[in-house]
């Protein structure tokens, strides 16, 4: 810690007076980093076990930052000090979100989302929690979901016999029946791992997004994985809609792309997800 620390100070030109852990998920050692200027928020992790990793998120977090409709945290540096990584963002204080602040955090996903490029995917890969996630661009967003986002997954899963031969028929089936379950739209840019832990709101009440995962996708995709595990409010998904309305028959499609944050979770965490899986894809065959 102290190489780094030390590379840190260097490149800030700033004495590190203090530094506190802080929660910053299950991946990355997060603190609290206090200099003789200011107030930085400091993200490690090992450079071998996840190479690039913070070099693919400073790209996702400036990707967003250039669309000048949502904020994220300015990116102080990145790099390498002896087998560490380091990501160094601006502070932000906190506070608990209200009803304005969500109508706020809808109204102005809502505006990313409209961000469109001419293909699903992005010309790099990037990571998903701790996976690697690949980006391969295609022309439509069906294709891009089963070739870049559920095959890979499902692979993974059946090679750690987390899913059996009959698990594998139900989602060659899903994959068969895909184009004819929902609408497809012109790529959207998407956050694409938005959980209730990945927004704050600042104590001034500025929303900001944080940790993405970002690609051109579908932004039925954002929308479902917020309501995964909660932290998203009535008044969210009401000013969402109002700025840009979801097509018919969004909700019933909500478990439809979850089955990737479900995949996820499987591939991570073990066979404690799969009855879950199952359940979704059974909705959808």
């Amino acid at each position: 810690m102290e190489a780094l620390l030390s590379a840190i100070e260097q490149q800030l030109n700033q004495h590190i007076t203090t530094y506190q852990p802080v929660s910053g998920g299950d991946i990355n050692n997060a603190f609290c980093l206090n200099t003789s200027k200011n107030i930085y928020f400091l993200k490690t992790n090992s450079k071998h076990k996840f190479p690039g990793m913070f070099d693919v998120e400073t790209r996702g977090l400036e990707l967003i930052r250039s669309t000048q409709t949502i904020a994220v945290p300015h990116v102080i540096m990145q790099g390498d000090a002896g087998d560490k990584s380091y990501l160094v963002l601006e502070w932000i204080d906190t506070k608990k979100a209200d009803a304005v602040n969500t109508r706020e955090l809808g109204e102005q996903l809502a505006a990313m989302h409209r961000v469109s490029a001419e293909s699903f995917g992005l010309p790099y890969d990037n990571y998903i929690g701790s996976l690697n996630q690949s980006n391969k661009q295609h022309t439509t967003w069906a294709e891009f979901f089963v070739k870049e986002r559920l095959t890979p997954l499902i692979s993974m899963a059946k090679e750690r016999d987390l899913l059996n031969t009959e698990d594998i028929k139900l989602v060659e089936r899903l994959y068969n029946k895909l184009p004819e379950l929902f609408d497809e739209e012109k790529p959207s840019l998407i956050h694409g791992d938005l959980w209730g832990g990945n927004y704050l709101i600042s104590g001034r009440g500025k929303p900001y997004l944080i940790d993405p995962a970002a690609s051109y996708g579908h932004r039925e995709f954002d929308i479902a994985m917020t309501t995964l595990f909660g932290g998203f409010n009535k008044e969210f998904y009401g000013a969402y809609n109002n700025s840009f309305p979801l097509n018919k028959g969004w909700q019933q499609r909500l478990k439809l792309w979850n089955i990737y944050p479900l995949l996820i979770h499987l591939n991570l965490f073990g066979a404690m997800y799969r009855q879950q899986l199952l359940n979704n894809l059974s909705l959808y065959v």
